[in-house]
């Protein structure tokens, strides 16, 4: 009996000892594991700063002491934080700070107000006045200058002309304060050479440098020639605006000793075709039964010139309009090279409603130009709110149907 009791004993000890011994080795491991430092690093580079683990729990960051650590937080005022964390290197050191810069004494000492009394002093509001009218008077009166060369190559019996620059020119676009320039150049009086530069955006002084070579032009022939230069903005939602132009006679320059380089200013567009668009005659005939129109576009007379000495290449384009939108268009042919242009071209609409009480016609007389847009020499509208004898012809149209009148009207501005 006494041999069980022992061993039971014993085994209890044992069992005892056993749980005990486990115990003490777990906490053993725990304690070691939350002092001893992990063996790896992990760090985010961010603008220089190292940033760390979230389960870590001593916040030491590798190779800095808690020293230089506590000193770097006390010099950096929080106001410059942004500043001193772009100033880390990738271990989270700081640099040696820098000293204050010497031998500027002045500049340490003067406040911002003694610069600002400075240049009041300097500018008086008088002379800031005369300037800024100088300024904008000067801006009104010049358009620019315009850059060019001319050659003529005696072996090939070729004229050179190359466009190189423009300086100066006015802003077009009042909301960029811009202008997107090109240069529209002819050869008078014959205009059988027309040519243009590309288009270059958002600039007052573009820079084109284009060569433009004319062939089987003899030189005896290069005195009696003109150079006109017109220099244009582009518009993408309506006609390009006219800047201004230059004008070249050829007459007294020589150009036998080689290329010759010019400048000219910029001046205003010649003021004398506004004056007078000439007169068109058309005929309309208004068809009740079928309601359609007949349009006759018949003859231009006395037509300006398109360029100071050049003829126009004159067409007529007809916009049909219900309610002030257009629903269709036609054109005639061109005539070239006449002020008295004869069309006799016939055209004929169908209206969409009943009556002309919401219909208006307009002509357009344009003349045609292969090198740039076509330029829009007068303008007619006949319609019930047409004034004068645009709106005394859509009256008789409309009181006397199927019957053909015609007459003659003087063309307004385009």
């Amino acid at each position: 009996d006494e041999i069980p009791t022992v061993v039971g004993i014993f085994s209890a000890f044992g069992l005892v000892f056993s749980v005990s011994l486990f115990a003490w080795i777990c906490c053993q491991r725990k304690s070691s594991k939350s002092n001893k430092t992990p063996p790896y690093k992990f760090v985010h580079v961010l603008k220089g700063v190292d940033i760390y683990p979230e389960n870590l729990n001593s916040k030491k960051k590798f190779g800095v002491d808690d020293k230089s650590e506590a000193k770097n937080k006390s010099a950096m005022p929080k106001n410059s934080l942004h500043l001193d964390l772009e100033k880390r290197d990738l271990n989270g050191n700081f640099p040696k700070t820098t000293t204050k810069m010497q031998g500027f004494p002045d500049l340490e000492n003067s406040s911002p107000k003694h610069f600002a009394e400075r240049k009041k002093d300097s500018v008086s509001p008088d002379s800031l006045k005369s300037i800024t009218s100088l300024s904008s008077e000067d801006k009104q009166d010049k358009l620019g200058t315009l850059f060019f060369s001319l050659e003529y190559n005696f072996e090939k019996k070729a004229f050179v002309v190359n466009i190189k620059e423009a300086r100066g020119l006015p802003a077009m676009d009042e909301q960029s304060m811009t202008s997107d320039p090109y240069i529209k150049m002819t050869i008078l009086p014959e205009k059988k050479h027309k040519v243009k530069t590309r288009v270059l955006r958002k600039t007052l002084d573009p820079a084109f440098d284009e060569t433009f070579t004319f062939y089987g032009i003899p030189y005896s022939q290069i005195q009696d020639l003109t150079l006109h230069f017109m220099v244009l903005s582009f518009d993408r939602f309506s006609r390009d605006d006219v800047i201004g132009e230059v004008l070249i006679p050829l007459a007294g320059i020589e150009l036998s000793e080689g290329r010759l380089l010019m400048d000219r200013e910029i001046i205003k567009r010649n003021v004398r075709k506004s004056s007078g668009r000439g007169e068109l005659l058309v005929s309309l005939c208004y068809q009740s039964t079928t309601n359609t129109l007949t349009v006759v576009v018949l003859k231009a007379r006395h037509l300006p010139k398109s360029d100071v000495s050049g003829l126009s290449d004159p067409y007529v384009k007809v916009n049909l309009y219900h309610a002030k939108k257009r629903i269709s268009k036609k054109k005639t042919h061109v005539k070239k090279c006449t002020p008295n242009a004869v069309f006799n071209e016939l055209f004929v609409f169908d209206i969409p409603c009943e009556g002309l009480d919401d219909i208006s016609i307009e002509f357009l007389v344009l003349d045609s130009d292969r090198g740039s847009r076509n330029e829009v020499i007068g303008r007619l509208t006949l319609g019930s709110s047409a004034e004068g004898t645009g709106g005394e012809h859509w009256k008789e149209i409309c009181e006397y149907p199927r019957r053909q009148i015609a007459k003659w009207h003087m063309l307004c501005d385009g």
